[in-house]
Order: structure tokens, then sequence, then C-alpha cells
């Protein structure tokens, strides 16, 4: 609970006013502010919803409470001297005031297949009035992705790819929808849609860090195909026995940042986290613009109005010194680093950099640099209009870190609250996988996901080779399509001129014939530099096939097969399951939209 008075003398008696802010899902809201008319008292919800005002003069007063998002509640009440008046508030979602205040500015995308969309009578209420922009063009940046291809074991028996925890895909296709647009197709990466949701996978229960899951099932897009489930479930660790913080944010004011869903939601963002933070903690705070400079000492999580101040005072404006700001940040957690703690650069930007040190492949040798130094590198991506996704991304992996994409104060909170200890905490890092395929069991096999993840098979042993990090309580998901030994090759499988010297197909029987692959897992301590193997020969499995397939739609893959958004809404229906947070119903909202979303754009270029 986070409690604030205005600090106005009273004159007379006095009492309180506390109580708990809700949202319509009856979950508690962090950030909430809570004011009494007529004067400067106001209090700020903690992550636990509560509040509490003191000295609020007696007699009838009115109170209102307002969220991001929500809509604001106002009640009358009567406090009495030396009491308590209890006053709860339960705040409905507010759609259109989500997307005005979170995604203010709208920029134009000619280029790419993300097309504004209207609706007739009857459809669903996507707006279609332009909302006011600083500008009008769009310089957004995505990679190009091509679909892994269908493998055969005969040829290839061996699959390497690094782990993928990051989940900014999802939440920026999430924005393109309630833009009423689709996303454009290569602003989609399936495994970071798919590592998005919880899954029901068992935690570890001894020393190893993460357990491993496997299952098989019938694909639903492709006859006679299978899919084989891949789940890593790491342990979840609650703040209080967290080891201590040495944080730094890192925070972009540069004017490209001068936006309603970029500065003024960053700061929103980390005042959630700064209320999370024990006494051990530290935060230091960094900012870039046309130059870079610290703006807050190394300073000890129990002085949080010394920091919130501090976050407040932050204005946008100038160009944008990235590389700068990386440097000096680094050096700061250098300072107050924290021998078996957690030291972590937390930068929060667009990704404009557009001074100094710019090039992408200059900004990845500076981040593979420092890294070196045992401190890891967290980023948040907010804005719209010129996002650079790609480059965010692989600063994020080189620096031992995840990316995510902040749309709104919810997903806020779910990184800074909800998921705190895996965006704070890395308790396996490098972390690779490497799947044998058995030809007596498979015919063609193909990754969905992971293009921009994939290992060479010998890097897998190669402890010098960089892979992806495992955060408390993260899950991890990948998901391999198989057309099974004897089943129709429905699929197109490169191929190469016969081999001279080797041995034929079918002299002799492998070695676990009855079996459909080998999985085996390699991870370094955090702190390590020697990586230790694991060998591992549902409802959740369900729902990530689902959004896998949703995934493939979007990106209109060659591989998509039978997948129709109707099919793949009614697969995720069934497998929503207790869903505590929502997070799966938003899903199948969204798919539900994008389904209309799709129609309507078919419809259009049919009548072009």
């Amino acid at each position: 609970m986070f409690a604030l008075s205005g600090g106005a003398r009273t004159i007379g008696p006095t009492g309180s006013i506390e109580g708990v802010i809700r949202g319509d899902s009856m979950t508690p809201l962090a950030g909430a502010v809570v004011t009494v008319a007529g004067g400067p008292l106001r209090a700020t919800t903690g992550t636990d919803g509560r509040y509490r005002i003191e000295s609020v003069p007696t007699g009838t007063v009115k109170i209102t409470a307002r969220a991001i998002g929500h809509r604001a509640e106002t009640r009358t009440d009567t406090v009495k001297a030396g009491k308590v008046t209890r006053a709860d508030f339960i705040l409905q979602l507010d759609r259109l005031k989500l997307d005005e205040v979170i995604v203010a500015a709208e920029s134009r995308t000619p280029s790419s297949r993300a097309r504004r969309l209207g609706f007739a009578d009857g459809g669903i209420g996507l707006r279609g009035a332009s909302r006011a922009s600083r500008s009008d063009f769009n310089t957004e940046e995505y990679k190009r992705i091509y679909d892994n291809a269908w493998r055969a074991p005969t040829r290839d028996p061996l699959s390497t790819f690094s782990i993928d925890v990051d989940a900014a895909s999802y939440t920026n296709v999430r924005r393109f929808v309630a833009e009423g647009r689709l996303p454009p197709k290569d602003a989609v990466r399936i495994e970071e849609m798919v590592n998005y949701f919880r899954y029901d996978y068992p935690e570890p229960s001894g020393a190893e860090p993460f357990t491993v899951t496997t299952e098989l099932a019938p694909a639903p897009w492709g006859a006679n195909h299978r899919l084989a489930l891949i789940g890593l479930q790491s342990k979840r660790i609650p703040m209080e026995a967290l080891p201590p913080n040495n944080l730094v944010f890192l925070l972009d004011v540069s004017g490209s940042m001068d936006e309603p869903n970029k500065l003024p939601l960053v700061k929103s963002a980390f005042r959630l986290l700064v209320n999370q933070l024990r006494p051990q903690d530290r935060v230091a705070i960094v900012v870039y613009a046309g130059a870079a400079g610290q703006v807050l000492p190394s300073t000890p999580g129990d002085r949080k109005d010394q920091i919130l101040d501090c976050l407040e005072r932050l204005e946008a404006g100038g160009s944008t010194a990235g590389a700068q700001g990386i440097v000096l940040a680094y050096q700061a957690a250098r300072k107050s680093f924290l021998p078996g703690g957690n030291n972590r650069v937390i930068l929060a930007t667009d990704g404009d950099f557009n001074v100094g040190v710019s090039s992408e492949g200059e900004l990845v040798r500076l981040i593979e640099e420092q890294r070196q130094s045992g401190i890891f590198l967290t980023v948040l991506g907010f804005g719209t209009g010129n996002l650079k996704d790609a480059r965010m991304e692989q600063l994020a992996d080189k620096g031992n870190g995840h990316y995510a994409y902040v749309d709104n104060i919810l997903e806020a909170r779910k990184v800074f609250v909800q998921e705190l200890g895996a965006t704070l905490l890395t308790v396996a890092k490098d972390v690779k996988i490497q799947v044998e395929f058995n030809p007596a069991r498979v015919a063609a096999y193909r990754l969905i996901g992971y293009e921009n993840r994939l290992l060479a098979n010998e890097d897998f042993n190669d402890d010098a080779k960089d892979a992806g990090e495992l955060g408390a309580g993260h899950s991890v998901t990948a998901l391999y399509e198989i057309v099974p030994a004897g089943a129709p090759l429905d699929v197109k499988v490169g191929s190469v001129d016969p081999l001279k010297y080797q041995r034929p197909a079918g002299a002799g029987r492998p070695a676990g014939d009855g079996e459909w692959m080998t999985v085996k897992l390699r991870y370094k301590e955090p702190s390590g530099s020697t990586s230790r193997l694991i060998a591992a020969p549902s409802e959740s499995f369900r729902f990530a096939t689902a959004v896998a397939g949703v995934g493939m739609l979007l990106r209109d893959s060659e591989h998509k097969g039978a997948a129709t958004w109707q099919s793949l809404l009614a697969l995720a229906r069934g497998a929503r399951g207790e869903d505590r947070e929502g997070y799966r119903a938003e899903f199948i909202r969204l798919v539900e939209t994008m389904d209309l979303l799709s129609r309507q754009e078919a419809k259009t270029v049919g009548q072009r």
C-alpha cells in the first residue's frame, strides 16, 4: 500500500480514508490515484490496490478514483473525527479511453499491409477516426522473417536453437489490433506470441533451475501431421526472496518520446516498479536525449519519495544519444555493483537512436562488451510510429536480458508486478535446446518460430556461443510440426543428389527406433561460464497450439495448412482453463477481432 497526504494544514478534527481499488475482474489495480475534492489530499495505490489518506477534514466529502484505461468513479462519504472511513472502488475497463490515453498517436504505413479498416453498422465498433498525432509518418522497423523450412532427419537429424522468453511481439500485435488493423507480417514472431502466456508446466523441485515437459499430439491444421511440444518452467521466486537488486533505469527522454504513450507511460510503469522495492535494493536513474546524464545517484529502495520525485520531473526533448546513455548506465551499475545480487540496466525507449553510435552493429558490439561485467540488460519498448523493434530485440539478446513491449499500464503491471521475479532475476543463462529426430519415426519436421534464434549444431557444445536467458518463473514453449514416417509426404523438403559414400537408408535399424526424438538442453549458472547438460528423452498444449496457429495466419505462412480463424478460436476457447489473470480470454477476444479484420481486408482487396 502506498499512502500520500497532501501536506496541507487542517484546522479542526480530522479522520482517515482507506480502501482497495479493483478492476472489473476484481483484480487489485496498482498505480490508481484517489483524490478528495476541494483540496490537495490524494493517494496512489500499491500493488495490492490499497490506499490510505490521512488528515481528512470531517464532514461530507467527495472521493474520486482514477486509473489509466478505466472509467473514473466518484462517491460521497462522511468522515468522522478520529475514525477511518472505508471507500472501496471497482473501476470498469474503458476500452475507448485506453486507446485514447495509451495509444494516442496514429501513424500511417502506406507500404505495409497494416491498414486502418472500418466496419459497417452491425460490426464491432472499432474506431475508424484518426487520433491526434505529432506526425503522420511511420518509421517503424521490423526485420524480415523467413519461416523455417521442412527438414528430413535422414539428412538433418539435429535441430538446435536458443530459447527466447521475449513477449514483445504479442503486445505489439495487440496494439495493432486495438488500432483496428492487422500487423505487418514481420511484426509477428510466433514464439513470442506463444511465450506471452503462462502454462501449467510443473515447477522444479530439485537442484535444477527448470523442468522439461514434452508432449506429442495431432496437428489441428495438417492431416496426419503431429505437433511436438517442449516446455521449460523455471522456479518461481517471490519478491521477498530475491537477492538484492542494483538497478539502473536508463530512460529515453528525447523529443521522439514526447507522446502520451511514451514518456508519460514510462513514468507510470516505473512507478509500479519503484513501489516494489525493498530497503536492500538500490536504484540509479540515467537519462539521455541530445546528451546523457545521471539524474539520480544509486539510492536505497526505501527512499521511494526521492526516486519518484526524480521520475516525475523528467521531460522529453532533443535528439537521441542512446549509445552514450548505455555507456553511462553501465558505468553507474558497475559503481554500485552488488556481488551475489541482481545487477541490471533497464532501458525504456522507442529505440530511435540517431546521435553518436547508432549503427546496429556498433550498438550490438557495445552491449556485448558491457555484458562481460556481469550486468544484465532489460529492454522495454514504448510507443508507436517509430518503434525500432528489431534493434531493441537484438540489444536485449546480446545484453543477456529480454525485450518486452509495453502498450498500456496493464502490461506494465504484468512486467513489473506480476512477473517481477522473471523480469529481474536470471536463474539460467545461455540456455540452448537441441533435438535429435529419429528417421524411423519422423519423415520430416520443422520448428515453428524461433527463426532468429537458430544455432549451428556445433554451437550447442560451444560455451562461447551466446544464447537466451531464463528468468525466475519464466516458462518457454517450443513447437515442432512433424510428418510421421509412413504418412504421405505432403510437404516440400529440400533435397540433394544421392551421396556416394553414405550408408543407405534401411541398412540396419537405428538405436531407439520406438522413439520420436531426444531433447537435450544446455545452460549455465547466471554467473558461470561452463554449461551443464540435461537430457529428457493437455490444456497448455492446446492453447499454445492455438496461439501458434494464429501467428501463422497473421504471417500468411505457407505452412498454415487447413488452419482457420474459427478453428483456432474453437481450440483456444476449449483450452482457456482457469485463466486467473484473464490473458487467455483477452487473446480469444483479439482473435475474434482479427477474424473480422481479415474478412474486411479481403473484401477491400476484392473491391479494387
